[in-house]
């Protein structure tokens, strides 16, 4: 039967497993030693968490997708997430380790601040981190540094060196993601080229008009990606944002139908989605500079 728990304090996990809190905020965990288990589990988190999976040994669904573990990998969750945890026959223990910590650990400092450049944390399961041998060792190195200073006493040092150990861990695992999303080159571009043709398709077939603009949130469900992870994807393959991408497609359409046809640029802006012409005529001269108008005037010279 299916266990659902409100994870808003780390000491929520650590019960649910059978492991010492040792402080209220955070916690890493070591899988390997926990005394009690759940066969399958439904956590809604209000934490931050990151899991190092050294072994296959459970199955974890996030939305839509289902990810099963292998050895040596990464998967993140943040605040407001849902992930069904379904343990694998065979396997009464997990071999894995963790970090949660609570939004309130980090309230109020630089890594509080710039959370959201983790973007990792938004990534959906199906696209978990691989790490080699030696990025494993690192992972677990920093979680070693974190534990340490679980176990010393607390005093005016404790939240701050916490939240730099946890940065300093973040950091790596953001280095690790820019690394595999350079090795896999190959699987990226075809993605990027799924994407134009759905670009393409979405303007060619009069979707605009009847749906508005189109989102980079649209194209990356269509990939079956996540927002961020395909963000970023577009970004460390490109050097630009996916947004920027849509925005210079509507141009061309729009320059295309400047030039060829008698519609009004009242009607070509409803017919690439806007909602108000002011607002196609902003990027347009953003973009071209020049107004629609000015760019109609200009070719019939």
């Amino acid at each position: 039967m299916e266990k659902v728990v409100d994870l808003n304090e780390v000491s929520a996990y650590n019960q649910l497993y059978g492991l010492e809190t040792f402080h209220p905020l955070v916690t890493v965990v070591d899988l390997n030693k926990a005394t009690r288990g759940v066969e399958t589990i439904r956590l809604n988190y209000g934490l931050y968490a990151l899991f190092l999976k050294l072994e296959k040994s459970c199955d974890i669904q996030y939305g839509r997708q289902k990810y099963d573990f292998q050895e040596g990998t990464i998967v993140c969750f943040a605040p407001g997430q849902t992930a069904l945890t379904t343990r694998t026959a065979g396997h009464p223990q997990t071999n894995a380790y963790g970090l949660l910590f609570h939004p309130d650990l980090i309230a109020g400092t630089a890594l509080g601040r710039n959370i959201k450049r983790y973007t990792f944390f938004s990534y959906e399961v199906n696209e978990a981190l691989h790490l080699s041998e030696e990025e494993r060792k690192v992972v677990l190195e920093c979680l070693g540094i974190i534990q340490l200073e679980l176990n010393h006493a607390v005093d005016r040092h404790s939240r701050g060196l916490l939240v730099t150990h946890i940065d300093l861990l973040l950091q790596y695992c953001m280095r690790f993601y820019e690394r595999q999303f350079a090795t896999r080159s190959k699987a990226n571009r075809d993605v990027l080229e799924r994407f134009d043709a759905l670009l393409d398709g979405y303007f060619e077939s009069g979707r605009a008009e009847s749906e508005g603009l189109p989102s980079v949130h649209y194209f990356a469900d269509k990939l079956c990606l996540s927002p961020n992870y395909f963000g970023d994807l577009f970004k460390k393959e490109t050097g630009r944002t996916a947004q920027d991408f849509i925005q210079e497609k509507i141009v061309e359409f729009a320059k295309g139908r400047i030039l060829y046809s008698a519609d009004t640029i009242s009607q070509i802006a409803y017919s690439l989605g806007f909602q108000y012409p002011q607002h196609f005529c902003r990027l347009f001269k953003k973009r071209m500079g020049c107004t629609p108008n000015e760019f109609r005037a200009q070719s019939n010279v």
